[in-house]
């Protein structure tokens, strides 16, 4: 992928638009600004707010534990203070790559000399007939966050249950603060585990028990019929063995989908994503792409797509790079986190493919990591209340270093 000419964003007249206003399009706009980009910058976001932090919506924002003030990024007179203009509520509709101009839903047109595609995700819903109820709700966004803050309310006034369809994190968290409040919850996920696409069999039963000890009932390999709708409401969730769960809320947690229609309407490379080098780089030579919406090309020609707030950070400042002409590959180890009740994961690096799991410490009283490893070499680490095991295993994934499985133990 061509790199943008040096002096573009220089340019007497240059104008750096930023399509999306989360982690990854601020990240940009403020690693331009501290670059020394003199270029005018945009950035665009469809919501109504600010740039605001996502991660607490499903946990500390739904427990109401932090105020809309304390999810704030940045205020706009910050971004004012660094010359960075932030329109909210500017949805865009397309890109004239011929032109160089993004077509905002309102009908005004933006020229750009350089243009960062941070887009995100959209959380994916199921085809089910009754999916579309006014309480079957997905977490996304901060509004989404404030219907389901609601929809918890009502269930505690009035004595009814959550359904969450999907046991990967957003729906295991939402399900844990459900369980704070009292709510009884009922996850069903597809998989004979939960999170089995991103952790180990022994800590993915670990958590199954966790969650069964705080009253979650757990149905896996569970097939969904239905669900059972009155007044516009969902009251019930039919599996396919003819059982009805009765609900006043359900929460869907089943994936997200990267928001590339944007770029494939433009023709850019797009293959579950936007396809990126590890600078950010798009197959245009003027527009780069970041964050949950970015697809990376890796050495080996595969494809990666992380949704994290490390990577959105990070794949920000490296496109606000390319964009400065400068070369600044984003290749760290990706690491994560989630809380729920009193239980902190972290995880570093990438366990696809792991064939051996090793465990330090214990699993019954804690703290205690699980080491993993593809054909002898460790490739992640899944720390729980392990804080010191985390910064240690992202050293040494860093630094390329594995320790033997016995050493790990």
């Amino acid at each position: 992928m061509s790199s943008l000419p040096d002096a573009a964003p220089q340019d007497p007249g240059a104008h750096i638009v930023i399509v999306g206003a989360g982690q990854a399009g601020l990240m940009a706009a403020e690693a331009l600004r501290s670059g020394g980009s003199t270029a005018a910058i945009t950035l665009l976001g469809d919501e109504p707010h600010a740039p605001y932090h996502r991660p607490p919506l499903s946990k500390a924002w739904l427990a109401g534990e932090v105020d809309a003030a304390q999810l704030l990024m940045r205020a706009p007179e910050m971004l004012a203070r660094k010359q960075i203009t932030l329109r909210t509520d500017s949805p865009v509709q397309a890109i004239d790559r011929a032109t160089q101009r993004v077509l905002l839903a309102d009908g005004s047109a933006l020229h750009y000399s350089g243009l960062v595609l941070a887009t995100g995700a959209t959380p994916r819903r199921l085809p089910l007939a009754g999916a579309e109820a006014a309480n079957v709700l997905t977490l996304r966004s901060r509004d989404d966050a404030v219907a389901i803050a609601d929809g918890l309310a009502r269930c505690q006034a009035e004595g009814l249950p959550l359904v969450v369809i999907g046991g990967g994190f957003i729906g295991l968290e939402v399900a844990a603060t459900a369980r704070k409040k009292g709510v009884a919850v009922t996850v069903l996920e597809a998989a004979p585990r939960l999170l089995g696409r991103v952790l180990s069999p022994q800590l993915s039963d670990w958590y199954a028990a966790l969650h069964r000890s705080h009253g979650v009932a757990l149905a896996l390999g569970a097939a969904i019929e239905r669900l059972v709708v009155q007044d516009g409401q969902a009251r019930a969730v039919q599996l396919a063995d003819g059982r009805e769960l009765p609900c006043g809320l359900v929460v869907l947690g089943v994936g997200v989908q990267p928001n590339d229609a944007l770029a494939r309407e433009a023709g850019l490379a797009v293959d579950r994503g936007i396809v990126v080098d590890a600078c950010g780089r798009t197959s245009d030579p003027f527009i780069v792409a970041a964050g949950d919406c970015a697809a990376r090309r890796l050495p080996d020609g595969r494809l990666l797509r992380l949704e994290s707030v490390q990577n959105a950070s990070e794949q920000g400042k490296s496109a606000a790079a390319a964009l400065l002409g400068q070369e600044r590959p984003f290749m760290a180890t990706p690491w994560f986190w989630s809380d729920q009740y009193d239980r902190k994961l972290q995880m570093a690096g990438l366990s696809e493919g792991a064939d051996q799991a090793v465990l330090r410490g214990s699993l019954e009283n804690g703290p205690f990591s699980v080491f993993q490893y593809r054909a002898g070499r460790l490739v992640a680490v899944d720390s729980v209340n392990a804080a010191k095991d985390h910064l240690t295993a992202r050293k040494l994934l860093e630094a390329g270093v594995s320790p033997t499985p016995e050493q790990a133990a």
